[in-house]
This record gives structure tokens, C-alpha cells and sequence, in this order.
């Protein structure tokens, strides 16, 4: 894929040096007019029969294959959620979580994460141990009943040790949100029990997309937490409440036509480019955005091999300091749980000259 054909599908890097898909990704041309499409389909003809129906199942079947692309699984141990934060509460909503049952974090987690651990902490008297990201695959006791983190850091964008957590003694559930599209994840060789996905950030979907893996050994286990009409095997007996094959079972709500256009085309604009050039091009110009930051005297945090980087501030007000950049036509965003840290989101739609022109403003 040759970078600026590949820029050129982008419509808003045409404005800006887009440097927050961390937080939403760009949009592709291609699914502005797939959306767009769907919507006039909609409004000239009636949303009702068989066709109509098989239409919007058949998008989200899609969808779920397209997911199931980039995390090295079957179409069937994926379920389409809305937000990562949904894959996560589907997890500690439908687990046997009892009190004093153990469940070990870190300290380099989203709100989104920790409100469901918050919520289970206070309805069903778990208890939840912090320790340091860096450290969580070597802190796993006999007690804990789960880990819960990031696989990408969403402040720092380091890379948690996935090959140690998965030959540690306990399920593990991985925030997926900076993982997606951003960096290789296939969930078989990653080792994790239950898989996180934000649909809006890295791959470039709707808010309100995204997406949840479950090991298959593993779906049994969980309690659906927001049964529905797509929860059921056979709609015609929704009172015996018989789940769906596999993780669909864990679909939440009745599938958006809109949302599943938007995503697929995305989808599609992506793995036409290929997986292993957007990883491989977004990690490196990520590394060379922190090269030119140190080269400044500038603190970049620690990281891994990812699309994230943040530095820190010798003085001055991040939030001012982001504004200032956006009124340079450059987008990035403060850390809120962070004073004085700034994150940059480096995708494989990026320039050189975008990085350069960053650091060099800072």
C-alpha cells in the first residue's frame, strides 16, 4: 500500500494532522457514502418484511466476520457490542462473582474499566487489587478470580505482557480499546479469555460499535447480563430463554443498519491496505514521534510497541497546550487522570511531516 493513497482515503486529513484516533478514529470516505447510501435507502422505501429484516442481519453477519478478521477468530466467538466498556461489563455482569472473590487491575486503567469493577465491587463485595501495569502478570495469586486490564496502556501505550498473563492461574479479560486495528491481535496467540473491542477508535467505525471475544471453552460460564430478541435461539419461545449459538448470544440490542454499514466499509477500507502494513507503519512512525520528542529535551512516558504517545509537560496547562496545537491545525488530546500529559495517536493514515510538525510546536 503505497501511505499517501492510503491518506487520501481520509477525508479530514485533508484539514488537520488527525492525532486522536485513540479517542474516535477518522472517517473513511467510503463509509461516509456507505452510511449516507443506507440512510436514502431507508428514507425512500419501507423498513418492514423479510427482505428489510434479512438485510440488517445480513450486515451485522458481516460485520461480525469482518471483526472476527482482524482478532484470528470464528465468526461465532464474537459478539457485537457497543463500546468496549460493554464487552467489559457482559464479563463481570455474567461471571459467578461472589464475595471475596479477587480481581487484579492495574494501575494504567480507563474509567470504563474501573466503573464495572466499581460496580462490582459494591453490588457483589469483590475485592480489586491495583498494582502496577508493568507488574500485573507477575502478581497473580490462587486467589484471583480474574485479571482485568489493558493490552495497550491507554495512557502511556505500553503493551502488557500477554504471554505471562496468559500462563498465569486465572482467566483474563483484556480492555481492548487501543488494541483493535492498532496493534496485532490475534486472541489465540495472545492467550486471553475474554477480549474487549472499541469499534470507533482504530478501526475507524461508528460510536457505538465494537465488538467482544469470548473463548469458546469460556461462553458457558457466562450468565447473559442483557438478554434480548437476538439472545434466543428460537424467538418463537422466548420464555425458555434458550441462548443463541455461541458468543452472539452476547449481541447487545437489535443490530443499526447505519452502524453496520459504517463499520463494514471501514473494515474494508482497512484490510484492502492490509493489517500487517497498518501495524507495521503506525508502530514505527509512533516510535519516531517519541524519537524526535526525546531529541527535544521533551519527557516522553514509557511504552511498547504501539500507536501511543504521550509526553509530559516541563510547565504549562495541557488542556491550553491542546487547543493551542488544534488552532495549528494539529489534533491531540490531554489525559484528564494525567496533569500535564498529552497524547498523541499515531495511525498508519499519519505523515512524517505531521510528526515533525508536532514536535517541533511543542
Amino acid at each position: 500500500m503505497d501511505a499517501s493513497t492510503f491518506r487520501a482515503q481520509f477525508p479530514v486529513l485533508e484539514r488537520c494532522a488527525y492525532l486522536n484516533a485513540g479517542t474516535t478514529g477518522p472517517v473513511p470516505a467510503r463509509a461516509i457514502d456507505a452510511a449516507r447510501e443506507q440512510l436514502e435507502r431507508q428514507g425512500s422505501n419501507a423498513r418492514s418484511g423479510r427482505p428489510y429484516f434479512n438485510d440488517i442481519m445480513g450486515l451485522a453477519s458481516s460485520v461480525r466476520a469482518g471483526y472476527a478478521e482482524v482478532l484470528g477468530c470464528a465468526s461465532e466467538e464474537v459478539a457485537l457490542t457497543g463500546s468496549t466498556t460493554d464487552g467489559v461489563n457482559t464479563v463481570l455482569s455474567g461471571l459467578d462473582l461472589r464475595s471475596g472473590d479477587e480481581i487484579l487491575t492495574s494501575d494504567e486503567e480507563h474509567p470504563g474499566l474501573l466503573a464495572p469493577l466499581a460496580r462490582a465491587r459494591r453490588t457483589r463485595g469483590i475485592r480489586i487489587r491495583e498494582v502496577p501495569f508493568a507488574e500485573i502478570a507477575g502478581e497473580v495469586r490462587s486467589s484471583t478470580r480474574l485479571v482485568a486490564c489493558s493490552h495497550v496502556s491507554w495512557v502511556s501505550g505500553r503493551v502488557v505482557d500477554t504471554t505471562a498473563l496468559a500462563s498465569a492461574e486465572a482467566p483474563v479479560l483484556l480492555d481492548a480499546a487501543q488494541g483493535l486495528g492498532a496493534v496485532p491481535t490475534r486472541v489465540g496467540e495472545l492467550g486471553c479469555d475474554y477480549y474487549a473491542c472499541s469499534g470507533q477508535k482504530w478501526v475507524c467505525g461508528p460510536e457505538g460499535s465494537g465488538c467482544l471475544f469470548v473463548r469458546p471453552e469460556r461462553v458457558d460460564e457466562l450468565e447473559i447480563p442483557w438478554p434480548s430478541y437476538v439472545s434466543l435461539a428460537d424467538s418463537s419461545r422466548p420464555l425458555e430463554l434458550e441462548p443463541a449459538a455461541g458468543v452472539t448470544r452476547f449481541d447487545l440490542g437489535f443490530p443499526s443498519v447505519l452502524r453496520s454499514s459504517w463499520a463494514l466499509a471501514a473494515l474494508e477500507v482497512l484490510r484492502e491496505a492490509g493489517w500487517e502494513w497498518i501495524y507495521e507503519r503506525a508502530a514505527t512512525l509512533a516510535d519516531r514521534l517519541a524519537q524526535l520528542l526525546s531529541e527535544r529535551g521533551i519527557e516522553v512516558l514509557p511504552r511498547g510497541r504501539s500507536t501511543l504517545v504521550s509526553f509530559r509537560l516541563a510547565d504549562g496547562d495541557a488542556e491550553q497546550e491542546v487547543a493551542r496545537l488544534g488552532g495549528e491545525g494539529i489534533v491531540v488530546r490531554n489525559l484528564p487522570t494525567r496533569p500535564g500529559v498529552i497524547r498523541a495517536s499515531v495511525g498508519a493514515w499519519s505523515s512524517e511531516d505531521e510528526l515533525e510538525r508536532l514536535a517541533a510546536l511543542i
